[in-house]
């Protein structure tokens, strides 16, 4: 049965409108977004298919875009529609601190690099340039490498904050693999670039490990003095 024959209280759209996106289910937000199914399958069958083939909302929102359109129903119409989302998601949890407010909430910090970071499938180093009262300046990724390590230069790092006329940093980078634990390699990474920065009386205010949970703060778990 086709959705449009289904009660109207419960259609995915109707009970969106009346109760909030909230109140759907993964497989029913999922087929708002895609409007049809197929033949003989509704848009929530679909949608249920899809998320059963690509291990949930997250596989299904981070998988390669061959992945993505090899499956009947999609394309690279819908493709591009995802991605457009996401990234209006992203920018969304960056208008937290766009706003002239100092960045004195390590949550908003939080989730928004787990937004930018999370899904990369290679380690990247980013850095959040703050000015003397902790309002945003540049949230920039300045480092690639494989997904078992990235090449970072402090003194790019000091060079680049001297140019934006910065005065605090916090640093991030993603483990690939899932696993937020710092590494001796990330610690050591962040006392050099703390050295740097203090030459120049610039500061270092914490450095994030992006994983599958919360990003982890090396300040909070010690320190790297």
């Amino acid at each position: 049965m086709a959705i449009t024959d289904w009660p109207r209280d419960e259609r995915p759209r109707e009970r969106l409108l009346q109760s909030g996106a909230a109140s759907l289910s993964d497989a029913e937000l999922l087929a708002i977004f895609l409007r049809v199914g197929l033949p003989g399958k509704s848009a929530v069958d679909l949608a249920r298919e899809l998320l059963q083939a690509f291990g949930g909302v997250r596989g299904l929102l981070t998988t390669a875009r061959k992945n993505f359109c090899a499956h009947k129903g999609l394309g690279d119409a819908k493709y591009a529609q995802l991605q457009a989302v996401l990234e209006l998601g992203r920018r969304h949890l960056a208008e937290d601190w766009k706003r002239g407010e100092p960045l004195d909430s390590p949550t908003v910090v939080r989730r928004y690099l787990a937004a930018a970071l999370r899904d990369q499938r290679r380690e990247v180093f980013a850095v959040i340039f703050l000015d003397n009262r902790h309002r945003v300046l540049r949230f920039e990724e300045m480092f690639w490498g494989t997904i078992d390590s990235a090449a970072v230069h402090p003194r790019e790092v000091v060079r680049r904050a001297l140019e934006i006329n910065a005065a605090a940093l916090i640093l991030a980078h993603n483990h690939p693999s899932g696993i937020a634990e710092p590494s001796a390699a990330d610690l050591a990474l962040t006392r050099r670039i703390e050295a740097a920065l203090g030459l120049l009386d610039l500061r270092l205010l914490d450095h994030f490990i992006v994983g599958d949970g919360d990003p982890v703060s090396l300040k909070e778990q010690g320190g790297w003095s």
